[in-house]
């Protein structure tokens, strides 16, 4: 797929740890409403791809645009307002504050934005039933199942309306019947306000949930156009 009309790209990144390439020359674009995964072995830079493109890690050289913008040149500080407002995340063990009951999780980057309190938590029930967790909105991760745990924290990543989203190993500690609805819900929701997702995994049968593929090997990446 071309970058034209691409929502974020990233071009020829390169990213060195000591003396280890993590990135040497990858390459991705992502447009709205599409989901990407990017897929490779342990180590292959899948997730150091993830961080840059997130502006967590600053690359050694390449480019990356948001919306046409070079994410190189805004500072800290415009950066950490797009991961609060442009970006949504989603980790591997969904990183819930287990002192919040589950709808102020999943408010809290709306309180974090400074949005009231009550505002917040109306827009976050609602986010926890397209997620079919309502039912917990009370209740404290540590009294929840992982598999519910893992759609409030979806649920908590989608309640700002990102434009991209960006899941690191969403299933990694999932059954499979549980990390297959996890994936379910998550395409479905992001596809409905047309955010698009970023999806790192080393499963086939998560990334079966993308449109696209994108292989890192030794720090390399290629698009796997799918068979239509």
């Amino acid at each position: 797929m071309t970058p034209a009309g691409s929502l974020l790209i990233a071009t020829d990144l390169r990213k060195t740890y000591g003396p280890t390439p993590a990135l040497d020359g990858a390459h991705f674009s992502i447009h709205p409403g599409e989901v990407v995964a990017i897929m490779g072995p342990s180590g292959s830079g899948k997730s150091t791809l993830l961080h840059c493109l997130a502006g967590i890690v600053t690359p050694d050289s390449g480019s990356i645009l948001y919306q046409g913008r070079e994410m190189h040149g805004m500072s800290d500080a415009h950066r950490s307002a797009l991961r609060r407002s442009d970006f949504g995340f989603v980790f591997q063990f969904g990183q819930l504050v287990p002192e919040l009951s589950c709808v102020e999780n999943v408010a809290l980057p709306l309180r974090l934005n400074g949005t009231p309190r009550k505002h917040a938590e109306a827009t976050a029930l609602d986010w926890m039933r397209r997620l079919e967790v309502d039912d917990l909105k009370d209740k404290r991760p540590g009294e929840v199942s992982g598999g519910q745990g893992q759609r409030v924290a979806v649920a908590r990543s989608l309640v700002t309306g990102p434009r991209v989203l960006f899941a690191d190993e969403p299933t990694g500690a999932l059954d499979s019947f549980n990390g297959e609805r996890v994936m379910e819900l998550l395409t479905e929701a992001a596809r409905s306000t047309q955010a698009a997702v970023v999806l790192v995994t080393h499963e086939a049968r998560v990334a079966a949930y993308s449109d696209r593929e994108i292989v890192v090997r030794d720090g390399k990446s290629r698009d796997m156009e799918r068979a239509v």
